[in-house]
């Protein structure tokens, strides 16, 4: 990484203040994002058509910001895992995962995590900084699959709404005109569900919104996830009613189906209960177990009778395939290698 401050992850107003500071005219800072947003440099030597005095006074104190992944893990159901290098000495991943006619990355928002969820492996790192806008885009820009990149999801390591500042910029620029233009209905944030900060996220963005639930028992729902006791999923839900979900903004309840834990019929009845008036759409996720932990995954036969009581009170729901077990896709285990090394 260059010891400048990268021009990656910085909102047009932010670009703009840069070149008034150098004198540059008001048209300049539109060619800077055009280069960084639609052209995707990675020196700013290729902005060709910035003067050579600019570029040498951005040169100066700045730098693009774009540099690879530290290593490349490959599925053989073509899932790939990437791992980058953050806040100085962590490391995160980002999952690449082709599905016919589309291609999702899953992007990282912070080194680690201080969510604690008991079934989480990126937890049990700690948290060891959020990051950056040009740390966030450049899982994106950097990856050499970027052309084909259709959805975008805020689902990799850690918590959305505890960095939601760089997140909102990350957000603005990959579906703003200037920036990345990209269509914010191919974009979706999962959080756990922090109370303060979801009113702002829902009211100064159009992404889709995915609460990772997982138990719809209060009090269970506690021992697995400690955000419960500050943040109870009641007032999740109870904001999430205020707002329009009922058209092309979806909102959606992630459920990892873990054996004995919350897979019984009694939950799939208290999650309709719970849901009652919220147009949601829920996807039962198979738990992957991971070195070191106690949980073991739903049969697939409970999961599908989990799946019938939902749908049979016209709930929408999915089981999401799994992809990437064999490089252990699951969000924070190549990382937490890295880490120990």
């Amino acid at each position: 990484m260059d010891d400048k401050k990268p021009l990656l992850g910085l909102t047009l107003n932010q670009i703009t203040e840069i070149t008034a500071q150098i004198g540059a005219p008001k048209f300049v800072a539109k060619q800077i994002v055009d280069w960084l947003y639609k052209k995707n440099v990675s020196d700013i030597d290729q902005m060709t058509n910035l003067s050579k005095k600019v570029r040498e006074q951005l040169s100066a104190e700045y730098c693009v910001g774009m540099y690879p992944p530290e290593k490349e893990t490959v599925s053989t159901d073509g899932t790939k895992k990437y791992l980058f290098r953050v806040c100085g000495d962590r490391f995160i991943e980002a999952a690449y995962i082709p599905d016919r006619d589309r291609a999702t990355l899953c992007v990282s928002v912070q080194a680690g995590c201080k969510m604690g969820c008991a079934f989480c492996n990126t937890g049990l790192q700690g948290f060891g900084g959020n990051l950056s806008p040009q740390e966030i885009l450049n899982q994106i820009v950097s990856l050499p699959e970027y052309s084909t990149l259709t959805n975008l999801v805020f689902m990799g390591m850690g918590e959305p709404l505890d960095n939601l500042e760089n997140v909102l910029n990350a957000i603005e620029i990959l579906t703003a005109e200037y920036g990345f233009a990209m269509s914010p209905r191919r974009i979706t944030l999962s959080t756990v569900g922090i109370v303060k900060y979801l009113p702002d996220f829902i009211e100064k963005t159009e992404v889709h919104l995915a609460v990772s639930l997982h138990n719809p028992f209060a009090d269970q729902r506690a021992e697995i996830m400690p955000i419960e006791k500050a943040n109870p999923l009641s007032k999740v839900l109870d904001i999430v009613k205020k707002y329009d979900f009922r058209h092309q903004r979806r909102f959606s309840a992630e459920y990892i189906m873990i054996k004995g834990v919350n897979d019984t019929p009694a939950h799939a009845r208290q999650l309709v209960k719970i849901l009652d008036r919220i147009p949601a759409r829920v996807n039962l996720i198979r738990y992957h177990a991971h070195p070191g932990s106690s949980f073991e995954p739903s049969p697939e036969i409970r999961i599908r009778e989990f799946q019938e009581i939902l749908n049979a009170k016209n709930i929408t729901t999915t089981i999401r395939a799994s992809r990437g077990e064999d490089i252990f896709a699951a969000c924070g285990l190549l990382s937490t290698k890295e880490l120990a090394k």
